[in-house]
């Protein structure tokens, strides 16, 4: 019996989030703690799929590493699809097309953004449209710039950043998550050329008589575009603005113990030297230490094997693991990747 596939995109450059996805690519930078990618992958585990993609492109071996310890983690099978020369959204589903075609649903997520999405809904939605294609649409977030996705009443997809589509009146526009849910006949209309192939730009377009459709879904989005973005994720994901249940096997929380005061999380084996101070919300993850006179928080969260040390003060900021921060060192709205610094 046909089951769903899942495929989460992570072969892009993230270039919008240099200096960081120099070291790491995009989905494998750490969110709390955990690889970007692991969120969607459990957003998958908890909609039953039970057999995943990814495709590859920067660092791929970094990149293959993050999604492998992930998908264990949380009892999926992983397939890669190694990419030489990028294939665009659309493409990456022509290249992958053999772990593909057996599925009885194809669910399509970028890797690189952080989204509360139901996906049960979204599947639900799919096969009672009858839909080839349906896109996870969402309230377009104020001063956005995204490009709109246009739809009916009914929510049929007819325009794209203004001119992909017939088009037509009474649209609404909407901002478009980077989610899908995709019949596998999808494969048979992905074109070979151009092998860059962008699934709205030259896939959908010719489907716009009602093949392709929306599906709404107000959960938390954030695409983590830039270093303010990164920063923001980890804010609302500590401050609560994020329903962590939705993410079962992948709380970045989960494992750490209530620090004395709501807000603050600590894991196991730090280290607070006498006169050290937290403010909340913040977390320190397992074996880091705070020396005497430095503070953290908030809104701060201090990875891993961290020495943050006399003097220093970390806020809205984040530390990578196994970073030191010198003594005296302020890091305000930044990010610390070992001597790395990425401003917000």
């Amino acid at each position: 019996m046909a089951e769903p596939v899942g495929m989460v995109l992570c072969a892009g450059l993230g270039t919008r989030l240099r200096p960081l996805t120099e070291r790491l690519p995009k989905p494998a930078v750490p969110l709390c703690g955990l690889p970007l990618v692991r969120y969607p992958l459990a957003l998958l585990a908890a909609a039953g799929v039970r057999r995943v993609v990814v495709n590859l492109h920067h660092l791929p071996g970094v990149m293959e590493r993050a999604a492998r310890a992930s998908a264990e983690a949380l009892g999926l099978l992983l397939e890669v699809s190694l990419e030489p020369v990028l294939a665009g959204t659309g493409g990456a589903l022509r290249e992958a097309r053999r772990f593909l075609r057996d599925a009885s649903e194809i669910l399509l997520l970028n890797g690189d953004v952080l989204f509360e999405a139901d996906l049960g809904a979204a599947r639900e939605a799919h096969r009672r449209s009858g839909a080839l294609a349906t896109m996870l649409l969402a309230p377009m977030p104020p001063g956005a710039g995204y490009a709109a996705v246009e739809a009916d009443e009914q929510l049929a997809v007819r325009r794209i950043a203004g001119h992909l589509g017939p088009g037509g009146t009474g649209l609404s526009p909407w901002h478009f998550t980077g989610y899908h849910v995709l019949s596998p006949a999808i494969l048979d209309v992905v074109p070979a050329l151009p092998f860059d192939c962008d699934v709205n730009r030259h896939v959908y377009p010719p489907l716009m008589d009602g093949r392709v459709r929306g599906h709404l879904d107000r959960g938390y989005w954030n695409d983590l575009g830039n270093p303010a973005g990164y920063l923001q994720a980890h804010a609302d994901l500590l401050l609560g603005r994020i329903t962590r249940e939705r993410f079962p096997g992948a709380d970045p929380l989960a494992g750490l113990r209530p620090g004395g005061e709501p807000g603050l999380w600590l894991g196991d084996g730090v280290v607070l030297e006498p006169g050290a101070v937290l403010r909340a919300p913040a977390a320190v993850g397992a074996g880091s230490r705070v020396a005497a006179g430095a503070t953290v928080g908030p809104r701060a969260f201090v990875g891993s094997g961290c020495r943050v040390e006399a003097g220093a003060r970390v806020e809205e900021a984040v530390l990578w693991d196994g970073t030191v921060l010198p003594a005296g060192e302020q890091l305000l709205g930044s990010v610390a990747a070992g001597e790395l610094r990425a401003r917000g």
